[in-house]
């Protein structure tokens, strides 16, 4: 598996266990009203939007960097 794959699979895997929590905070949040206060919701979503995009901008980036040294590897590969 080149390191593009592994980098997306990986990214998958992080996003949805931000997802998860992000789901749970929410849910717990309307299940539980007088425990939170008024902008429970507003700052979950604010926070774990801000976590999930950039992490997902930082995916990007490494991603980048991944097919970069693909393409090396696969030149030193290749050469005698």
């Amino acid at each position: 598996m080149n390191k593009k794959a592994r980098l997306i699979l990986v990214m998958v895997i992080i996003e949805a266990v931000l997802a998860g929590i992000w789901w749970y905070l929410a849910r717990f949040g309307m299940a539980n009203p007088d425990r939170v206060t008024s902008d429970f919701q507003t700052v979950v979503g604010q926070t774990m939007g801000m976590a999930m995009g950039g992490l997902l901008g930082l995916g990007l980036v490494l991603f980048f960097v991944a097919a970069r040294n693909d393409g090396k590897a696969a030149r030193n590969k290749a050469r005698p």
